[in-house]
């Protein structure tokens, strides 16, 4: 993380943890202060910063959302400033950001070109698209949607989301870094993946536009149930 970014984060990260020690009369819990951390990393409106490891929060299913910080505080997942912020925080209060940051609904830029070869893009878009059945991978689409903006409650889109932080959250999967509720359907699927696979995939989504709407669909939009079971969506 760069460290200019590092400094906002702790900084505000102090500024909340300061309202929340001090009386009702000095700081009042407005949603805005609850979030001053949260914006502080993954920019204004949770709409993602440029250096490509801060993702996207603002429009994610509000389940999925909370899932994740959860996650973080429970030590799912491994990132010691949102570790160290959600700490002593109650799910009631992590659901509500979660809440709030679904409800936001603001534009998305337009992807980044790829800048790589014809054929691993083809590769990226046939495992999205297709999955692998030789090597029993389902495609991304048969649990994130056919438009890849998010099944609500719980699933993310794949979409508007920058190559490097997909890169590496399902390198963090395939290296036990990155866990969710069992049975961990990502750690399954991650396992079956080469660094090649990754790098496509990754690649691929990030050079595709976002659609209007962006919304999560509803779980009943699915054309066939998901492939595999996946504690984290139940």
């Amino acid at each position: 993380m760069p460290v200019i970014r590092l400094c906002a984060a702790w900084l505000a990260l102090l500024a909340l943890q300061g309202a929340q020690a001090a009386t009702p009369a000095a700081a009042a819990d407005t949603m805005t202060a609850r979030v001053a951390a949260c914006t502080a990393c993954h920019g204004k409106e949770g709409r993602a910063t440029s250096d490509g490891y801060f993702p996207r929060i603002a429009g994610k299913p509000a389940g999925y959302l909370f899932h994740q910080l959860v996650n973080f505080r429970d030590g799912r997942r491994q990132y010691r400033p949102m570790t160290h912020l959600l700490d002593h925080l109650s799910d009631d209060y992590l659901r509500e950001i979660a809440e709030h940051f679904a409800a936001l609904e603001v534009p998305y830029p337009p992807p980044a070109k790829p800048g790589l070869a014809p054929a691993v893009l083809a590769q990226g878009r046939t495992l999205v698209l297709k999955g692998d059945a030789a090597r029993d991978i389902p495609a991304c689409v048969r649990c994130h949607g056919d438009a890849m903006t998010g099944v609500a409650p719980a699933i993310p889109g794949l979409l508007g989301l920058p190559r490097d932080y997909l890169n590496s959250q399902l390198g963090a999967w395939q290296t036990g870094q990155r866990h969710a509720a069992a049975p961990d359907c990502m750690a399954k699927i991650t396992a079956k993946l080469t660094s090649t696979d990754i790098t496509a995939v990754a690649a691929w989504l990030a050079a595709q536009p976002v659609p209007v709407p962006s919304k999560a669909v509803e779980r009943s939009a699915l054309a066939q149930p998901l492939p595999t079971d996946c504690g984290g969506v139940q």
